[in-house]
């Protein structure tokens, strides 16, 4: 406790504590005249001390302090609550022009029938307010954006889906038309590679997804689509998927997908030339982290699906080919008496160990 020897010094350590804060201070007595203002007062609204000290706030500036809200704030909120904390004000400040504040007031009652004074604390806010509805706005076209995005990527897939499904359709017609039965069986081949890649499109359709999609239920869709249009009563075929949960990226998707395809028409075509029961095609999918192995295989005669395609021969296989290197992975084909089976796999890792000398 500071023991002072008399008012004077009591009133230079109060004016000095003012002068000290950053924002502007005013000091009021409890019919609103200015006792004391602190210097970033003075500085801010650009009045002098001779202007300001006793007189009534709302006469400031040719009236200019005189605001509904302020009036609002000293009058009505102060008596009743004795404290009000960022209290905003919008309104064209002397010396600054437009600007939004956030008002802090105090009244202190002293004891003994001293009086009561009123603390106000200025804090201009404006620039912050400024981003804030920069970043409203910004974030408002973003939104409009996105939704025009949406719109237009919706009409994309409308589109592609279409254009799929009459390629599609050509495709079969011409297979229906042609006297050949390579021909025939070319065309139909080409409409299962369409198929397949319109059945990502519709995946990632259902899904909602553009960059990432999930493996199991996409690989079980495909094979499902597959079954239903390339086996048939004379030789049932069960084509089971096996893929444990994870999602990739679209483009992957579509070159798994392709891969599967061709491999799931091959086996159907090659594997089974007699009728067998219980005649069976196996899709499994596993994932550790960035490397993954798809295997297809089959419980067929056997036969090597996916040996080196003779000149003018082997699309499929060649198709294979082309997207296991796309993927950076490595394939490997096992056949015998029990069937065949391909697998695909792409492994990152590489040894610790140190090399021999």
């Amino acid at each position: 406790m500071i023991n002072f020897q008399n008012l004077e010094d009591a009133e230079t350590l109060a004016q000095a504590i003012v002068n000290t804060i950053h924002d502007p201070l005013l000091v009021l007595d409890k019919r609103f005249h200015v006792l004391a203002a602190s210097r970033s007062f003075f500085d801010t609204f650009k009045v002098k001390a001779e202007d300001t000290h006793g007189r009534l706030l709302y006469t400031l500036g040719d009236g200019q302090w005189d605001i509904p809200a302020l009036r609002l704030l000293l009058e009505t909120i102060i008596p009743a609550q004795t404290a009000m904390d960022g209290f905003e004000v919008e309104h064209d400040f002397p010396g600054l022009g437009r600007r939004i504040m956030l008002l802090n007031a105090r009244q202190v009652v002293y004891g003994e029938g001293s009086g009561t004074t009123i603390l106000l604390a200025f804090t201009d806010i404006s620039a912050r307010r400024t981003i804030e509805r920069e970043k409203e706005i910004l974030h408002e076209r973003t939104q409009d954006l996105l939704r025009q995005k949406g719109v237009l990527l919706e009409e994309m897939r409308h589109r592609v889906a279409n254009s799929l499904q009459i390629i599609a359709s050509i495709l079969l017609l011409k297979a229906r038309a042609v006297t050949s039965e390579e021909t025939r069986r070319d065309l139909q081949d080409a409409h299962q590679r369409v198929m397949s890649v319109a059945e990502v499109q519709r995946h990632l359709h259902v899904t909602g997804g553009i960059d990432q999609i999930e493996v199991g239920s996409y690989l079980e869709k495909l094979c499902g689509s597959l079954s239903s249009s390339m086996t048939g009563e004379s030789q049932p075929i069960d084509i089971k998927v096996l893929a444990q949960n994870g999602r990739i990226g679209s483009d992957q998707a579509v070159s798994l997908g392709l891969i599967v395809t061709e491999l799931v028409i091959n086996a159907i075509k090659y594997a089974f030339p007699a009728l067998k029961a219980e005649a069976s095609i196996s899709v499994s999918y596993e994932v550790n982290g960035a490397d993954w192995k798809l295997v297809v295989s089959d419980n067929g005669v056997g036969k090597d699906i996916l040996s080196v395609p003779k000149p003018g021969g082997g699309l499929g296989t060649a198709i294979v080919q082309a997207l296991v290197k796309q993927l950076a992975a490595q394939i490997e084909t096992t056949t015998g008496a029990e069937g065949t089976s391909v697998s695909i796999t792409r492994a990152t890792f590489t040894s610790r160990l140190p090399e021999a000398a």
